[in-house]
C-alpha cells in the first residue's frame, strides 16, 4: 500500500486503449467505444474476486459512502452509529445525508466494539457504519448478530481494507452494503475512485441511479432514459476505471508483498516486552496495509513516535494527534460547521458534539502507533526499520 508504488506499463496500456479506441464517459456513446467499457470491466473483476453480486463504481470513496447511505434508504433523521477512529468522510457523508452520526466506542481491533454499539442503540438507530480501519476487521460475527437483532443496516466501510477477508468472506460484503476507495494512497489506486458493493438488487439499482442523476440506464439512448429517483453526479470516468483495471489485476501480488513485509516488521517488534499488537479476529484475512501496535501508555507512545522520526523512519502514524482520523481533533465536526445551514441543524434534539466523550477509545488510541507497509521496500529498507526498532526500544 499504496498501489501507485507499482504503476508500470500496464496502467498506461489500459489508458491508451480508452484514448485510442474508446470514450471517456462511462455511459452510452456505444458507437464511439469499439467495445471498450472500462468501468464495466472493472466492476466485473471486483464481483468475481470478492464474490459479490454487484459492484458499482463511483468517483471516490466518499462518493461511495454517500451513495451507499442513500441507496440503502438511510436519510433524514436516521441515527447512524460510527466510530471516533475513522477518516472524516465517514462522518461527513452521514451529516450530508441528513442523518445523525452517533459515536460509539472501539476496542483493540481498532474498530467498533460490540459493547460500544449496543450502548448507543436507540429507537432512531437505522444503521451501523462499520469502518475496517487500517486494513483489518472487528468481531464481525457479533457485529452482524447485533445488527440483525435490532434490524439495523450494516454498512461496511472497507475503504482501507481492499482485499481483506473475514473467515473467507470479503470485507465490504458481509453487511447489506459496503464501500471501497481507490484514491491515490489506497491499496488499489485509480487516482480517484470508489465502489459500492452489495448483494441486494434494490440497493444496487438505487446506487447506480443515485450516482448518475437518477438515470435508470435502460436502453441505449441517454436522453430517453427514465429517472425514477433524484440523484447526484458521482460517476467515475473511463480513464480512472482503466487505471483500476490494471491495478486490480495486481491485487494478489499487492497483498502478498504487504503480508510478507508486515510479518518481517511484526516479528522484529515481537521481542520487545512493552509492545503488544492490535487484535485481529481473523489474522489470515488482514490485508496488511498497516502494522498497528500498542505501547503501555500515551507518554511512551509519543516518545516512540518522536524517536522513530529521529531515526528517519517514514510512514509512522500517531492517530490520536492526527487531524483527519480521530474525533477529538475534528473541531469542524464538533461544531457542525459548514458553508451553509446543515440538515442536522433542523433536528431539535440533536447531539451536542462538543460534549461527546469516548474514554475507552481515547485510552486505546493514545497508546496506538501504526506503520504504513510499503510495496516498494527493499530488504535494506526493511532492515533499516528493524535496526531503528532496536535503537528505540532497547533504550
Amino acid at each position: 500500500m499504496p498501489g501507485f508504488e507499482i504503476f508500470d506499463e500496464s496502467e498506461k496500456q489500459q489508458i491508451n486503449e480508452v484514448m485510442e479506441q474508446g470514450f471517456t464517459f462511462r455511459y452510452n456513446f456505444d458507437g464511439m467505444r469499439n467495445g471498450v467499457w472500462k468501468a464495466r470491466e472493472l466492476e466485473g473483476m471486483i464481483c468475481d474476486t470478492l464474490n459479490v453480486k454487484h459492484a458499482h463504481l463511483v468517483s471516490s470513496g466518499t462518493a461511495a459512502l454517500t451513495t451507499a447511505l442513500a441507496a440503502a434508504g438511510i436519510g433524514a433523521g436516521d441515527e447512524v452509529i460510527v466510530p471516533p477512529f475513522t477518516f472524516v468522510a465517514s462522518v461527513e457523508a452521514i451529516v450530508l445525508a441528513g442523518a445523525i452520526p452517533v459515536f460509539a466506542e472501539i476496542d483493540e481491533t481498532l474498530t467498533l466494539s460490540p459493547q460500544g454499539i449496543r450502548a448507543v442503540i436507540t429507537p432512531r438507530t437505522k444503521a451501523v457504519n462499520f469502518v475496517h480501519m487500517c486494513g483489518s476487521m472487528g468481531h464481525m460475527d457479533e457485529i452482524k448478530a447485533i445488527c440483525d437483532e435490532h434490524n439495523l443496516i450494516l454498512l461496511e466501510d472497507a475503504c482501507q481494507a481492499t482485499g481483506a477477508t473475514y473467515k473467507g468472506q470479503s470485507l465490504g460484503t458481509i453487511g447489506q452494503v459496503g464501500t471501497l476507495s481507490f484514491d491515490s494512497v489506497k491499496t488499489i489506486s485509480c487516482g480517484e475512485g470508489g465502489a459500492v458493493l452489495t448483494n441486494d438488487e434494490t440497493i444496487y439499482n438505487n446506487a447506480h441511479m443515485y450516482s448518475d442523476h437518477g438515470h435508470d440506464h435502460i436502453g441505449m439512448d441517454r436522453g430517453a432514459e427514465g429517472h425514477p429517483i433524484m440523484g447526484a453526479n458521482y460517476r467515475i470516468s473511463e480513464m480512472n476505471a482503466a487505471v483500476g483495471v490494471a491495478q486490480w489485476k495486481k491485487l494478489g501480488r499487492i497483498l502478498d508483498i504487504q503480508r510478507r513485509n508486515k510479518k518481517a516488521l511484526k516479528d522484529a517488534l515481537s521481542q520487545y516486552s512493552e509492545v503488544s499488537f492490535r487484535v485481529l479476529p481473523d489474522a489470515e484475512g488482514d490485508n496488511a496495509g498497516f502494522l498497528s501496535f500498542f505501547l503501555p501508555d500515551e507518554t511512551r507512545a509519543r516518545e516512540v513516535v518522536k524517536a522513530l522520526g529521529e531515526q528517519k523512519v517514514p510512514g509512522v502514524f500517531y492517530w490520536y494527534g492526527n487531524n483527519w482520523h480521530y474525533f477529538k481533533n475534528w473541531t469542524h465536526i464538533q461544531q457542525m460547521k459548514g458553508p451553509a445551514k446543515l440538515p442536522i441543524e433542523l433536528i431539535a434534539d440533536r447531539p451536542d458534539y462538543t460534549q461527546v466523550k469516548t474514554p475507552q477509545s481515547d485510552a486505546i488510541m493514545s497508546r496506538t502507533i501504526s506503520m504504513l507497509i510499503n510495496l516498494s521496500w527493499s530488504e535494506a529498507d526493511i532492515q533499516q526499520r528493524i535496526d531503528a526498532f532496536a535503537n528505540v526500544f532497547k533504550k
